[in-house]
């Protein structure tokens, strides 16, 4: 009896604790998340762009060239990124890939409009670069040379990895840690030796032009609910009013390249477990099948 008494003392004061804290978790410091509409990345207050001519667009391109690179097209950037965060904050993002993972809308609104579509009220990237039809024939374009097809990491790169670091892949803001002068991925030839420098310096600029370092994302899988990443990148200001971070404007698709990517290194074990799971649920199906053999074994017969 006593330890029936015990244990209801711990269920009832483990409940209080459970629904004092849960409400509040939820209906306060996650508020913003739950009353956020979720539109899967349609950005339906930006006004849909005309239809775009790709050939008109490729005319057009010198108009980005003069701060970003095309790899695939062979056009180079032309400041390294340690120079053109000196005189941006942040490195203007290789278009490569660009069609690829963000929304053509929102390229056209952007080229427009950083502050705009990116809703912030500061951008490093000037507005006016176009007329409408002009930032919708680039838009067009930029849908024309990209891949149909590209890797996790990739999506993540273009739209995440100029300003998130994420150390448990010995990646930061200007490129992966090298091990040889072959794995320097900042499209420059920094020099091994300069390398941390150079990272430093990158971050510093970083830090002022967004007002303090984003964080690194090797386990933000964990800390936070896909429910809340993917709201939050949808439209952050909804989620943290007055974060410097913009509207990146991914697709629907390039979003869940990125999440996956995120997920393959904070939780690279997550499909050995869900291989394994199966069968640890049926060993324990079986075990607890074999204990009630054996205690109806040992029990029979007596009352």
């Amino acid at each position: 009896m006593k330890e029936l008494k015990v244990l209801a003392v711990v269920v009832f004061f483990t409940l209080v604790t459970y629904w004092g804290v849960e409400p509040y978790a939820h209906k306060v410091m996650h508020k913003n998340v739950e009353e956020a509409t979720f539109e899967n990345f349609q950005y339906k207050d930006l006004k849909a762009p005309a239809k775009g001519d790709p050939a008109k667009g490729k005319a057009l391109i010198a108009t980005c060239t003069s701060c970003h690179g095309i790899k695939s097209q062979g056009i180079k950037a032309p400041m390294d990124p340690v120079a053109a965060s000196q005189a941006y904050g942040v490195v203007p993002p290789d278009l490569s890939n660009a069609g690829a993972v963000l929304d053509e809308k929102f390229i056209a609104n952007f080229i427009v409009s950083p502050t705009h579509a990116g809703l912030v009220k500061k951008s490093a990237m000037p507005g006016g670069m176009a007329d409408a039809q002009g930032a919708a024939d680039i838009a067009a374009y930029l849908k024309s040379i990209a891949p149909k097809e590209i890797k996790p990491k990739e999506a993540f790169e273009f739209a995440c990895g100029r300003c998130h670091a994420v150390r448990y892949d010995k990646w930061t803001q200007i490129g992966q840690t090298p091990k040889t002068k072959a794995d320097i991925k900042t499209g420059v030839d920094l020099a091994l030796m300069d390398f941390k420098k150079k990272v430093g310096q990158y971050q510093v600029k970083l830090a002022e032009y967004l007002g303090k370092l984003p964080p690194d994302l090797s386990i933000i899988v964990r800390a936070r609910s896909e429910e809340y990443l993917e709201k939050f990148v949808e439209n952050p200001q909804h989620i943290l009013p007055g974060t410097a971070m913009p509207r990146v404007g991914v697709t629907e698709e390039g979003y869940e390249k990125i999440y996956k990517y995120l997920e393959e290194v904070g939780d690279p074990s997550k499909p050995k477990r869900e291989k394994v799971g199966p069968w640890v649920l049926g060993y324990l199906v079986l075990f607890a099948f074999l204990a009630f053999l054996w205690y109806k074994s040992q029990w029979k017969g007596l009352k």
